[in-house]
């Protein structure tokens, strides 16, 4: 069976499971979905099971799909380190490290782990994708990314990868200086429910810190609500008008020291969680990999607990 399985059928299956959608991944693939189609039924006569339920939203991977996923997308991986690897060793200008970060992290933490980095390895190529964390881990194990810099996330989404804390970071709640709140030396959380809101965006592991946050207060969600992780978005849209931004401290500590965002005076200490290096547990990072993860251990020292 193994031999009839070929590199083609574990690209496609990834693809569509990336996509959850037959006509994006046969696009990514510049194929047809006839032929997509085709290359999956194939597969899944070969395993001779299911790997994915069709419905009317997309294409969502059975239990047998799931089960096939973490498997396909490791050899996969394996074989693009190994390509990598003889890549990396034939010519050092074309070394690369992908890396996945959230957009708070990557304003606040990334300059400086890639500035240490490129002081050892000149001639290799730092591919930084921001994005959410749950679309960065999906990425992380498809090996499309070698090591994610973000949240800690839930258990459940922790299956195969491992973690390593390298500070705490807490969400502040901010207005510009010109807002009805900002030179409040009070202010209760039911206040809030009068202004439009700017929150992480839903599902996120920082907007569940939020939601944990405002069920502790008894606070319910104003009908007046943006959701973005967005960091320059809403540093322009909290300039524009009266909107409060719970926002990670690091992404605007700039803004607060220079005043033109304003740290209202509520106690969010709930709304803190773990920042760290994410990385598979059954792929060791490359060479490049290993020195970049050293770049942010390095570059991290300090920031605990907002420093």
């Amino acid at each position: 069976m193994n031999g009839r399985i070929r590199f083609r059928h574990l690209h496609c299956f990834l693809t569509i499971a990336r996509h959850q959608n037959v006509g994006a991944a046969a696009k990514e693939l510049a194929i047809t979905q006839p032929a997509l189609s085709k290359t999956l039924r194939e597969l899944e006569d070969e395993l001779e099971v299911p790997l994915f339920e069709r419905g009317r939203r997309g294409m969502s991977l059975t239990h047998f799909g799931e089960l096939f996923l973490q498997y396909a997308a490791a050899s996969i991986a394996s074989l693009r380190h190994g390509i990598d690897s003889i890549q990396l060793a034939r010519a050092a200008s074309r070394n690369a490290v992908a890396v996945g970060a959230l957009p708070n992290v990557a304003a606040r933490l990334m300059p400086e782990a890639v500035r240490i980095f490129k002081e050892g390895a000149v001639g290799t190529t730092v591919r930084l994708v921001e994005g959410s964390n749950s679309r960065l881990l999906d990425r992380l194990r498809l090996g499309e990314l070698e090591l994610v810099v973000g949240r800690l996330a839930s258990s459940e989404h922790m299956s195969g990868l491992r973690f390593e804390h390298l500070y705490s970071e807490s969400l502040a709640i901010v207005v510009q200086r010109n807002h009805p709140l900002a030179k409040a030396k009070r202010c209760p959380v039911a206040v809030l429910a009068q202004y439009p809101w700017l929150l992480p965006e839903d599902s996120t592991v920082i907007r569940q810190e939020v939601d944990r946050f405002l069920l502790a207060e008894g606070v319910s969600l104003p009908d007046n609500v943006v959701d973005s992780t967005s960091v320059p978005f809403g540093r322009a849209y909290v300039e524009v008008s009266d909107v409060i931004w719970f926002v990670p401290s690091g992404a605007v500590r700039s803004d607060l020291a220079a005043k033109n965002l304003i740290a209202l005076p509520i106690a969010s200490s709930t709304m803190e969680g773990s920042v760290g290096i994410t990385t598979r547990v059954d792929i060791a990072p490359t060479s490049a990999g290993r020195l970049f993860i050293e770049a942010v251990r390095r570059a991290a020292i300090g920031l605990d607990d907002g420093g």
